[in-house]
């Protein structure tokens, strides 16, 4: 693969749980992008509906083969001769049971390339009250996924998995030039811990970075932290959406990767631990 640049543009939203109005303002965003110049873009986790409770998040979820969202983004890639990484979307699994918070990437002629399941699950109890319980819905993956791009190497993770440096690591061992981290992180986390996570993420891999995020308050008074960031391989900040719905773009290159990890190559002085 010959690696280069292309202009990414990544895309802020604050979803509720009306399917239609959501997938239309993603659509919105996604054809400002390419007006202004982008390649690809790049959508937040549960972009096209942020529901609460289990059974409602299971009413509104579709199976791959059935789901609107889907199917729109990939007309869209079409249409507009884009590529397009998905958010994540309510795939159901299990029979029914649980979904798949699941990701999506489609080439410019609306085919999907590559998938991934988020691995990691959110359950925990927060100290203003806030408590979730993803694994009561949701069905965890089981393994990474790296994706050619015209550009690169893409690996794919969803909001919560960012705190398991782990699965960075074997992603950019895996030939990763870019991360995406669709997320709709809680307000009270993205506070304290967003940048820092984002900026050591690039860092310790030497690659770039790509995070659209959910912003405001969203059904049964969640509220998300916003700041849609693109991390450069040095750990410096291209862009930030602060805490309004829109888009940010910037360039993203292949060489910076490349030469970031040339000044220092920490991947390959790995040693076994015990």
């Amino acid at each position: 693969m010959t690696k280069g640049a292309f202009t990414a543009a990544c895309i802020q939203v604050n979803a509720l749980n009306d399917m239609t109005a959501n997938i239309a303002e993603a659509e919105r965003l996604i054809r400002l992008a390419k007006e202004k110049g982008a390649d690809m873009v790049f959508m937040p986790e549960n972009v096209v509906m942020m529901e609460w409770g289990k059974a409602n998040i299971l009413a509104k979820a579709y199976s791959e083969e059935d789901h609107p969202g889907l199917a729109r983004f990939r007309a869209l890639a079409k249409e507009l001769n884009l590529w397009l990484h998905c958010g994540t979307l309510a795939i159901r699994v299990d029979g029914g049971d649980r979904v798949a918070n699941r990701t999506y990437v489609v080439n410019p002629v609306g085919e999907v390339v590559a998938s991934y399941d988020k691995i990691h699950m959110f359950d925990v109890d927060l100290d203003n009250g806030e408590s979730y319980r993803e694994s009561a819905t949701f069905r965890p993956g089981e393994s990474m996924t790296v994706v050619d791009l015209p550009w690169g190497r893409l690996g794919l993770a969803v909001c919560y998995d960012i705190r398991f440096p782990y699965l960075f690591r074997a992603l950019a061992k895996g030939g990763a030039d870019f991360l995406t981290i669709p997320a709709a992180f809680t307000k009270v986390t993205g506070e304290a811990h967003w940048h820092i996570l984002q900026r050591a993420r690039a860092i310790e891999t030497g690659c770039y970075v790509i995070s659209p995020a959910q912003t405001g308050t969203h059904i049964n008074d969640r509220k998300t932290y916003g700041h849609a960031v693109i991390v450069d391989p040095w750990g410096d900040v291209l862009a930030d959406a602060g805490t309004e719905p829109g888009l940010i773009m910037a360039r993203i290159d292949a060489a910076k990767v490349a030469e970031v990890r040339g000044k220092v190559p920490s991947l390959q002085h790995d040693r076994p631990v015990c």
